[in-house]
């Protein structure tokens, strides 16, 4: 709700106001107050389009913020503030995405440990470290602990890290609501994150199949398709020779230590070369294997030899010509990223089984290629020598490793990456949501477009939330996945590691005829891809959720559309059958000066904290506000330093107007405007009600840095050009009683303050609520936003344009005194004033205030000219009077 701007007192100014110390005082005061709370009485007597509610990016609690952060959080900040103004109920809760790999990362790092399932708990545990220096440690170097030992240090950390991110969002001034938190893994998220699994299970979206998948061998997990990054890696071709019964078949592959994984040789179908081998086979080098020459139209002609060896697997084609041509499967590659140790069934009685045993068995892939190659060389089945290249590879977007493709049995939840329908119905309901920036929708539309399979969400990992499945075992122990046991409702969160299936005994776990529980956790993306349902109450306050769902606005950055953006998406979509939120804003990166983005991984990020410190939230604030959605920003300190000075001139400025004194008779705001009467300051405000309109206009198309842009060249304006023509006006001499005149400037100084206060207020909200507690009760940021019709005296209209032809005249006689190298006191003795005849006449209208503050002891000559300037000033120094 907003406050009425008429309780004004008589003003309190300080002796000399400052910027330091406001954060502390102000976001106390916030918080005692409660000022941004959401009123959810009153949420419940509105019709829904007076709410407005926000699905708040939880960030990943996993050691320190970055600048992006601030330059998201301040962008979404400025339009829950302006739609407070506007009277809607916000609803703006916050959340910490505290729970899966980034945090175990930390994790290790910080207290020099890591979790594993064989070691038993120890009550008390004590880590090896407190605070480690934020790089990574081998794990031979970190101390084995429980898997319970290892989350509970988990939620140790992550509470450490998001009451820091706490304090910091206060310090930044972001208008959240505390009273409306969650965290990833907290009961209700892993509760509400379970539900939804279950109930996409029990609809038939949500699936497990063994299957191949990408893979992570240094975090030991499963690796979703929008987690990956293609990176150059270094590489060499091999070319090596098949024998068919036509002669050799050579094949270049940068992966020949995949020989034994070999299923087929695959060209395309118009190759003339290959034609007559399609439909024959070929025997694999070194191992004997008879192998399929088959025909396929991914296969490229002008790579390489035109001819490509599948192998199960070694890229993302391979699994496409496995499963199109109905290929076996003879996986080698382990989940350790070794090779299985065991002799393959397919080499067992070939002529390289006992190479296999003796040279590639159980060793890693760089040394099984090493070896590999050795032996086709003393073979003579290697043609010439490896020529050295860079190749393409996928890599998890936080690994170091490529990424392996391995079997094993995953969960899946539908995302339309293989149900053409589901793809078209997922590219439909995103069309339904207003991008910010529109081209953004593009982006997100060409994501589903382009994906090749559903959304992997089990991980291989210890802190996060659990499947809430465990499986019967039948009599030799082996686990019945076809049919899972499934938890009720009301019993959730549940933890299957701990939790005893029901029906069964806890003496019955892990043994034959018994359960045994699931062993994996939900990708983080598959709960936070949850947070309005979180954070709504969908699961236990529906009343709640009938108020805020769907949300009216999605703030994230543009990076991760096809992660959070679009996972919330698929999750709406199937739970609700509609959007989760009506708008998507998003941010860009910050750059660094290279024009590089800053992220921690390149260690080229600059501390938020520092920033504040030294030039202040309010600064920092404006610099984020000056940047459009969804552009990338280099990061600027320059702009800061001018929006520190923007906050120091609001508070000065300030103190100037207020300072001339109380205007009697206006109890009210429409008396205080009732009595602006002079040209000047009616023009003033005539010009205000534009820049209220315009700002109004931008933030209602989204556009935050429009507002900005057209009240901050206002301000200045008003700063270096009216304070300048009125103040001789309303300081308003010795008479005991203030003339009509010192009355109206007075009057449209106050009024035309009021007003950009608030405009400004969701920019730059501790300098704005500073000044407004000078003369008004209540908060700024409960005020009303302004509105024309405010600033608009009656009658005023011919006014138009006097304040600007007034302060083009006194700009032309400030340019020659500086120009004269004179001071402002500087006594105009002669003057031509130049201009077309109307906009003489306007500033005829203000002459008293141009004489009065441009110091013109003369009468002025006036010709007929295009534009309005003056010309040939003669000046008289007058030096400034000595203080006794």
């Amino acid at each position: 709700m907003t406050d009425s701007t008429a309780g004004t007192r008589p003003a309190h100014l300080p002796e000399k106001p400052s910027l330091d110390g406001l954060e502390d005082r102000w976001t106390g005061v916030w918080e005692e107050q409660d000022t941004y709370a959401f009123d959810r009485a009153r949420a419940a007597s509105l019709p829904r389009e007076q709410l407005f509610t926000i699905d708040t990016p939880p960030p990943t609690a996993s050691g320190s913020l970055h600048v992006g952060h601030v330059f998201g959080y301040t962008q979404a900040d400025c339009m829950a503030r302006y739609k407070r103004m506007t009277g809607a109920e916000v609803f703006y809760p916050i959340g910490w995405d505290d729970n899966g790999l980034p945090t175990e990362r930390r994790v290790q790092n910080y207290y020099g440990v890591r979790g594993d399932i064989t070691q038993p708990y120890v009550e008390g545990y004590e880590p090896p470290q407190r605070g480690g220096d934020g790089k990574s440690t081998k794990a031979a170097n970190q101390q084995p602990v429980s898997r319970p030992n290892f989350i509970e240090l988990c939620h140790e950390l992550t509470v450490k890290d998001e009451k820091a991110f706490e304090e910091l969002f206060r310090r930044l001034g972001l208008s959240l609501d505390w009273n409306y938190q969650y965290r990833t893994i907290d009961d209700n998220a892993r509760a509400t994150s379970q539900q939804a699994f279950l109930r996409n299970l029990q609809r038939g979206e949500a699936y497990s199949a063994e299957a191949p998948g990408l893979w992570d061998v240094t975090f030991q997990t499963a690796v979703a398709q929008a987690e990956l990054e293609a990176r150059d890696y270094p590489g060499a071709y091999h070319r090596i020779a098949f024998h068919g019964p036509q002669g050799d078949v050579e094949v270049e592959t940068t992966r020949p230590e995949l020989l034994p994984a070999c299923v087929a040789l695959i060209a395309h179908p118009d190759d003339e070369r290959y034609q007559n081998l399609f439909g024959s086979t070929v025997r694999t080098p070194l191992f004997g294997v008879e192998v399929p020459v088959i025909a396929h139209a991914a296969a490229e002609m002008d790579k390489g030899a035109g001819i490509a060896m599948c192998c199960t697997f070694g890229d993302l084609t391979d699994v496409t010509w496995w499963r199109e041509l109905q290929l076996p499967t003879r996986s080698v590659i382990t989940r350790n990223g070794r090779l299985t140790g065991e002799t393959p069934a397919w080499l067992a009685d070939g002529p390289g089984a006992e190479l296999y045993a003796e040279q590639l068995a159980t060793k890693t892939v760089h040394t099984a290629r090493e070896n590999t190659v050795t032996a086709l060389r003393e073979s003579g089945e290697l043609v010439g020598e490896p020529e050295k290249t860079q190749r393409k590879a996928n890599f998890f977007e936080k690994g170091d490793k490529p990424l392996e493709i391995v079997t094993s049995r995953q969960w899946y939840i539908r995302n339309g990456g293989r149900d053409a329908e589901l793809n078209r119905a997922l590219i439909e309901r995103g069309a339904e949501v207003d991008f910010h920036p529109a081209y953004m929708e593009r982006r997100h539309a060409n994501w589903i477009e382009g994906l090749n399979g559903d959304w992997l969400v089990s991980r291989q990992r210890f802190f996060g939330v659990p499947f809430p499945i465990w499986y019967p075992l039948d009599a030799d122990g082996e686990p019945d996945h076809e049919n899972p046991i499934t938890p009720a409702d009301a019993d959730l969160p549940v933890d299957p590691q701990t939790d005893t299936a029901p029906g069964y005994e806890e003496s019955q776990r892990d043994q034959p005829g018994g359960f045994a529980a699931d062993p994996d956790v939900l990708d983080t993306w598959a709960t936070s891809s949850l947070s309005p349902q979180i954070i709504g109450g969908w699961r236990n306050d529906p009343e709640l959720f009938e108020m805020v769902f769907p949300m009216d606005m999605r703030p994230q950055g543009h990076d991760i559309i096809r992660t959070w953006l679009f996972s919330t998406i698929v999750r709406a979509h199937h739970e609700h059958g509609t959007v989760p939120w009506w708008n998507a804003t998003l941010n860009g990166w910050i750059l660094d000066p290279d024009r590089k983005k800053m992220s921690k991984s390149k260690g080229n990020v600059v501390t938020p904290v520092d920033l504040l410190e030294e030039h202040g939230s309010d600064a920092v604030r404006y610099w984020a506000a000056s940047a459009r959605q969804g552009v990338d920003t280099a990061f600027d300190a320059q702009q800061m330093k001018v929006g520190r000075r923007l906050a120091i001139k609001l508070l000065n400025a300030s103190k100037f107007a207020l300072g001339f004194g109380e205007v009697d008779g206006a109890e009210h705001p429409e008396q205080l405007l009732a009595q602006v009467t002079e040209p000047v300051d009616q023009s003033l405000l005539l010009e205000l009600a534009r820049v209220v309109e315009q700002a109004t206009a931008g933030f209602e198309a989204w556009d935050y840095t429009k507002a900005l842009e057209v009240t901050e060249a206002f301000f200045w304006s008003f700063c270096d050009d009216y304070l300048e023509l009125v103040k001789a006006r309303a300081y308003g001499g010795d008479e005991a009683e203030a003339s009509a005149a010192t009355t109206s400037a007075r009057a449209a100084l106050r009024v035309a303050l009021d007003v950009q206060l608030r405009l400004l207020a969701p920019f730059i909200p501790f300098a704005t609520e500073e000044v407004w507690s000078w003369w008004h009760s209540g908060s700024v940021h409960r005020a009303a936003w302004p509105t024309a019709a405010e600033v608009t005296p009656e009658g005023a209209t011919e006014a138009a344009g006097v304040k600007a032809a007034a302060a083009a005249v006194l700009a032309g006689i400030r340019k020659a005194k500086s120009e004269a190298k004179l001071g402002m006191r500087a006594q105009v003795t002669a003057m031509t004033l130049a201009g077309p005849a109307a906009q003489r006449e306007a500033a005829h209208r203000a002459w008293e205030d141009v004489v009065a503050s441009g110091h013109v002891v003369c009468e002025v000559t006036e010709v007929e000219a295009d534009t309005l300037e003056v010309r040939d000033t003669e000046l008289v120094k007058v030096e400034k009077p000595k203080k006794d």
